[in-house]
């Protein structure tokens, strides 16, 4: 006959046991396959949360854009529906945050060692703010750091043969106003959608850094690059405030400190890679370079744009800070 204290510990034993079995599984996009460096900063993440976490945390990562495309992603999470966590340009954050784009706006950063210091000094903590306030997503680390020059179908070399150029640009407004301040005929195309627009002739050109154009092959459509080094990347790992509320406080903080660690990783892969991919390509025979001879002249033009658009969004003091940083 089993005793009342019998059953009582058994039921205590229970309980204890599903409290310490309880894991939360969080489900991550990347449009990239394991080779990319967005992908590898989001499983430093993971590795990171879960070990600190002691095992609470699990996470299910959905690659080759099996969850739709960064700005599908973003929506989501500001949702609190479908994705959790992901990599995601600010250019898509601008449906919610209009001053999200200003972190990767072309022409910001002067150099490869200016923008490592800004990202060393959180500089872009009020756009991250922003972010939070108007969309509901926490930016919990940044990745990034490939340097974005253009690809196009015939050989560009200045201003006089960019202009008119009919190439494709991400969504945020300032990406527009910039490549018509310096010329260029720019539209947006969903980036799914580049390589065949630029193959039947709807544009002759796109921007990307080295990993995007290896990933995508857009050399096989864009083989001359143009070294305009307009952008370098700033790539925030995003993650659902709302999926954050519900963690523990142990779970936050973890979430928090993993994210630091995926997007240092993310930035030493992808700023050290940059370059030795595109010499790669370039050694293969798929691309070719060509210098860009009057970049001074591109960021002369952008400017005036930079700070109107800085001053629109009330944010003329982080792009001043931004570009003090010395």
């Amino acid at each position: 006959m089993i005793s009342l204290k019998s059953v009582l510990l058994c039921g205590a034993v229970t309980v204890a046991l599903s409290f310490s079995a309880r894991a939360e599984t969080l489900v991550g996009a990347v449009q990239f396959d394991e080779s990319h460096a967005f992908t590898k900063a989001l499983r430093e993440f993971e590795r990171a949360a879960a070990e600190c976490s002691n095992g609470s945390l699990s996470f299910d990562l959905h690659l080759n854009s099996e969850l739709g495309l960064e700005k599908d992603y973003f929506e989501n999470m500001s949702q609190g529906i479908a994705v959790d966590y992901a990599i995601v340009s600010p250019s898509h954050m601008s449906t919610f945050s209009q001053m999200a784009p200003l972190m990767d706006m072309p022409f910001l950063f002067r150099d490869l060692d200016h923008w490592k210091k800004v990202m060393d000094r959180d500089a872009l903590k009020p756009l991250a703010d922003d972010v939070m306030e108007k969309a509901n997503v926490r930016l919990i680390g940044y990745a990034g750091g490939g340097t974005r020059n253009l690809i196009v179908n015939k050989p560009i070399t200045n201003t006089g043969e960019l202009a008119g150029l009919p190439i494709r640009v991400m969504g945020a407004p300032i990406q527009t106003r910039i490549f018509e301040a310096i010329g260029a005929a720019p539209t947006v195309i969903a980036y799914d959608e580049v390589y065949n627009a630029i193959q039947t002739g709807v544009i002759n050109a796109a921007e990307n850094e080295a990993a995007g154009i290896e990933q995508m092959k857009f050399y096989e459509v864009g083989p001359e690059i143009a070294l305009t080094q307009h952008a370098i990347t700033v790539r925030p790992i995003g993650f659902s405030n709302a999926t954050f509320e519900r963690l523990t406080p142990e779970e936050q903080a973890c979430i928090t400190s993993a994210g630091k660690m995926g997007g240092m990783l993310g930035r030493e892969l992808e700023s050290g890679q940059d370059q030795a991919k595109l010499d790669a390509m370039e050694k293969a025979g798929l691309l070719t370079t060509h210098a860009f001879s009057e970049r001074d002249k591109l960021l002369d033009l952008a400017t005036p744009v930079k700070r109107a658009y800085a001053e629109e969004l009330g944010a003329t003091k982080v792009l001043e800070a931004i570009e003090a940083v010395k």
